[in-house]
């Protein structure tokens, strides 16, 4: 009974996931520029409703079998036909697998430890029947009832998995550490921030960033260097990258001090508040200093107008009758 009702599970498991490659598939049009790709997560949770669904049956149908056991009748072609499944289910498992890691699909590599976690089911069935055949023991029930409460769990922590994919996960950082590492390379640019990755399916990766470029440059200059990153970003990472061009002034001397004391400052607050864009007004009584300061992921302890002024007495103290402008950014990947 357990290993007929899972095998249930993964048939309708099979047909739904078919059909969410075949619409997840399909291009962009022009009602979805993006393509259909995210279908693929709603395909996926699907699948986990179905095994849920039938998990709950399992389990209605193993305690009634607790509370009238019937004898299992097995034979050698059922053991034959077991040990078959096992088989089958292991090669299912390694070719999704495979298959998966080729394509980057989340949901292929759910149905590949689906299956994996199927051999161990099978297996149980095997041992708990035999079992019963051997000692007389009726223990079916049981064995099904776990195997009913394993089914509706896993189903569950599928179904919790693709919620995150479609409300927007934080990337996988080895993506980050791969972009990061590219940008880190690039000899022409200053710096860089702001880097925002956002996903359309698992095989589409959008994705924009600040690129800090010496202001000396001249148009075109900027433009073929951010042009090369995003070609790069597009034939090695599959990445459409958008890049922002922020000019950079490297050879003004009161810009570099103010420069490296308001980095100073921030620091000597918290150690994990980062700061880019840093520009000096100098047109206007009293003259600005405009940054962007990048919060913790975690709480911070006080507010922002709390450190604004703090920062504003500390910049008084130390570099002079400045008005400090502050533009928070809350970001999770940089």
């Amino acid at each position: 009974m357990a290993d007929a009702m899972n095998n249930l599970s993964d048939t309708v498991s099979s047909i739904l996931t078919l059909v969410g490659f075949y619409i997840s598939g399909k291009p962009a049009d022009q009602n979805h520029p993006y393509g259909h790709e995210r279908f693929e997560y709603i395909s996926g949770m699907l699948v986990s409703i179905s095994i849920i669904v039938v998990g709950f049956r399992f389990l209605t149908s193993s305690i009634e079998r607790i509370k009238t056991p019937q004898a299992v009748h097995i034979n050698s072609t059922i053991i034959f036909i077991l040990l078959f499944s096992i088989l089958i289910k292991v090669w299912q498992g390694v070719f999704y697998k495979k298959i998966a890691e080729k394509i980057h699909s989340e949901t292929l590599i759910a149905s590949s430890k689906d299956s994996i976690y199927d051999v161990y089911i099978t297996i149980s069935v095997l041992i708990s029947a035999s079992i019963q055949w051997l000692t007389r023991l009726e223990i079916d029930g049981y064995v099904s009832f776990l195997i009913a409460c394993y089914i509706i769990v896993n189903g569950i922590l599928l179904i919790r998995g693709f919620i995150n994919e479609l409300i927007g996960m934080r990337p996988n950082q080895k993506e980050i550490d791969k972009m990061k590492k590219y940008l880190a390379s690039v000899p022409s640019i200053v710096g860089y921030h702001d880097l925002l990755i956002h996903q359309y399916g698992p095989r589409k990766t959008f994705a924009s960033v600040h690129i800090e470029i010496d202001d000396r440059l001249n148009l075109n200059e900027a433009h073929e260097i951010v042009d090369q990153i995003e070609q790069q970003f597009k034939d090695e990472l599959a990445v459409d990258l958008v890049c922002h061009i922020d000019p950079v002034n490297l050879h003004d001397t009161q810009q570099q001090f103010v420069r490296k004391e308001i980095r100073r400052i921030v620091q000597e607050i918290h150690q994990e508040l980062k700061i880019h864009d840093i520009r000096l007004d100098i047109h206007e009584k009293p003259a600005k200093i405009l940054f962007d300061l990048v919060l913790p992921a975690t709480v911070y302890p006080v507010t922002e107008e709390e450190l604004t002024k703090k920062i504003q007495q500390k910049v008084n103290v130390r570099i002079g009758d400045y008005s400090v402008i502050i533009t928070f950014d809350h970001t999770y990947l940089l």
